[in-house]
């Protein structure tokens, strides 16, 4: 068991105990309508248009971060189930804010809020962040969102999480890039989003050695012990390390972490298609989709290469070898195919037909479950496959389309089993990805910040 699939056993274990003139006039405590929309006007449901499907989808999944975020705080809560809405109310997710600050600026731009209701949102949530707990400048993973307090993610895991504060960070850098030539309270609210993230000490999250530590803890230091290392989700948090103006991480720790000295590369080809890079635990398929969405929510991987990796190469490839699998479906699950595809870590169905959590990904974890963030995260990268999963989830949104968006995971297999619950993790990509692959918002907003250019130029990115 490598070092990923411990971290993703400890989740498992403790998760199972712009704007338009046609806006609506929406403020910070107003919901928008909670019922799904479920028909298209003025359409029959099989002549919806993708744009229209695209729309409503953003819609929906804005909900999440609308609706139902953590109420004293106004950020993101860990996960949400309609059928028990108090359920770990008061849980929010440090990695699942930041992709709620994104998403609310994808709410501005679509008219679902006005600027000044995401602007007082904004405010709330910055202002929650600043007096929430942190350990050299990262925040937990789990924040108790009345108090401030650290909620342990497991034992030892009750510190500072560098990799949901590099998501988080991702977060804040996109807010201050929106706001920074606005008005006075925007400008205010730029500032406040640009001293947050540069308070992290990414250097120090080193141990003075050649690679960045994934946790740190104030009663057990280091004892975990997870380096960063590719391939997988972390990328955002070599690049963001190597940005920061006052804790910066020199080259060497992004080659020997990140990069493995060279050995994040592969030669594997897979469907026909090379793989690029070296997946940590599935070298043959490549890892849980979500590692090609979670870096790159802000990162734009289109022109994005550094000494070992075409960052666009690894990630359209690993899309579609996702894809292939799926249409191969060696395993005969029922409905797989050019439609219903999508592997990555969400919910899942248990041996009794309950809800646990698994790391899904080709070859392996592949019981059946499929994920709708897999494949519409993945809308940049294979945007025709993409849509026509999109368009399957929508046939069966009687079963699939809940409250904020589509539900977590489902399984043809089972009798259409659903997971009718959401995870900010999950939420988060999809309205964030289908924006960037309609307008780029997310990409541009990231990729103009001068330090984030300076940390990719000390990296020797090409970009």
């Amino acid at each position: 068991m490598n070092n990923v699939q411990r971290y993703m056993l400890l989740f498992f274990l403790f998760s199972a105990c712009g704007s338009g003139d046609d806006k609506q006039d929406y403020n910070s405590s107003t919901d928008l309508p909670e019922n799904p929309i479920t028909q298209t006007p003025d359409n029959e449901e099989s002549e919806i248009t993708d744009e229209e499907l695209l729309d409503l989808t953003q819609r929906e999944t804005f909900k999440y971060f609308w609706n139902f975020a953590q109420a004293n705080s106004g950020a993101a809560r860990e996960r949400y189930f309609p059928n028990d809405a108090m359920r770990d109310q008061n849980v929010v997710t440090t990695g699942g804010t930041g992709f709620g600050l994104m998403a609310i600026l994808v709410g501005i731009e679509r008219g679902f809020i006005t600027r000044a209701a995401g602007i007082e949102r904004l405010n709330k949530i910055l202002s929650f962040l600043e007096t929430a707990e942190r350990f050299h400048g990262a925040w937990p993973h789990w924040i108790d969102g009345t108090t401030g307090k650290t909620i342990p993610f497991s034992e030892k895991d009750d510190g500072g999480d560098l990799v949901e504060t590099s998501f988080l960070a991702q977060g804040l850098i996109a807010i201050i890039e929106y706001f920074s030539q606005g008005n006075t309270t925007e400008k205010a609210l730029a500032t406040k989003a640009d001293i947050l993230w540069k308070g992290v000490e990414w250097d120090w999250y080193t141990q003075n050695q050649d690679v960045l530590y994934w946790h740190w803890s104030p009663n057990f230091g280091f004892d975990i012990n997870l380096q960063l290392k590719g391939y997988n989700e972390v990328l955002i948090t070599y690049v963001l390390a190597a940005a920061s103006p006052d804790h910066s991480i020199s080259k060497d720790v992004y080659t020997n972490g990140w990069a493995s000295n060279g050995t994040i590369a592969s030669s594997q080809t897979t469907y026909e298609l090379p793989l690029v890079v070296a997946h940590a635990g599935n070298t043959a398929f490549g890892g849980p989709l979500f590692w090609a969405h979670y870096s790159h929510l802000g990162l734009d991987p289109r022109n994005l290469s550094d000494d070992f990796v075409n960052y666009n190469e690894a990630s359209v490839n690993h899309a579609k070898i996702n894809y292939a699998y799926c249409v191969d479906n060696p395993n005969n699950f029922m409905d797989y195919g050019l439609d219903c595809w999508g592997l990555t870590a969400s919910y899942s169905r248990d041996s009794e037909g309950g809800i646990s959590y698994k790391e899904h990904r080709p070859g392996l974890n592949d019981i059946g479950v499929i994920s709708p963030t897999a494949a519409l995260s993945s809308m940049p990268y294979t945007p025709e496959e993409s849509m026509q999963a999109l368009h399957y989830f929508y046939s069966h949104k009687d079963k699939l389309l809940g409250p904020a968006g589509f539900y977590d995971a489902f399984s043809p297999e089972y009798n259409f089993w659903v997971a009718e619950g959401y995870l900010a993790i999950d939420q988060g990509p999809i309205i964030i990805m289908l924006e960037n692959h309609r307008t780029g918002l997310l990409w541009n907003l990231f990729m103009k910040n001068t330090d984030l250019q300076s940390g990719l130029e000390k990296l020797d990115f090409l970009f």
